[in-house]
């Protein structure tokens, strides 16, 4: 990718992608789960080095725009790794609260799996390559819209598990986000 408005999209490497816990449950509703996932994505982006350009952490999903490096992991390895990693730490902290009903319901997704307790994500993970810069910028504008649109916040860049606040304030204190891009 280039630097100042100057990107390629000669390769498939920039994704928007979505992932959903099961059965929509609304985990993701307070600072100390939602950290849970911020810290698993910051762990493996330095594991595959790749780049976050948008991201929102919404109570039953996270939809955000990450760039890999192909010879570090693809997108399927940087989202296989988040994903189980994330759900362990997770419920692990939901068992030391005692969080029984969302536990049961874990279990429950489980079912039949033979090699898996507990389930906490939908089996897989949506994504689309951005081809283009009027596409990257729609995608963005939909994830730092998706808290305004759910009535948690008045404007993006008011909730805090958002890349919005990057770019409007200058605020990578949640998760370090690419904006030189612009």
């Amino acid at each position: 990718m280039g630097r100042r408005g100057r990107l390629s999209f000669s390769s498939e490497q920039l994704y928007f992608v979505t992932t959903a816990i099961v059965n929509h449950a609304r985990v993701f509703t307070e600072d100390r789960l939602c950290d849970v996932l911020v810290e698993n994505i910051k762990h493996y982006r330095n594991r595959y080095q790749f780049k976050i350009y948008g991201y929102v952490i919404m109570p039953s999903h996270f939809h955000w725009i990450v760039e890999v490096e192909p010879s570090l992991g693809l997108v399927s390895d940087v989202m296989r790794d988040i994903k189980k990693y994330a759900a362990w730490d997770v419920m692990d902290l939901l068992e030391k609260e005692n969080r029984h009903a969302l536990l049961r319901m874990f279990r429950a997704e489980a079912g039949a799996l033979d090699d898996q307790k507990r389930k906490f994500w939908m089996d897989r993970f949506d994504d689309e390559v951005i081809r283009n810069v009027g596409m990257l910028r729609t995608k963005l504008e939909y994830i730092h819209n998706n808290p305004v649109q759910a009535g948690f916040v008045v404007t993006p860049e008011e909730y805090k598990y958002s890349s919005a606040r990057s770019y409007v304030l200058g605020d990578h204190s949640v998760m370090e986000v690419f904006t030189d891009w612009q």
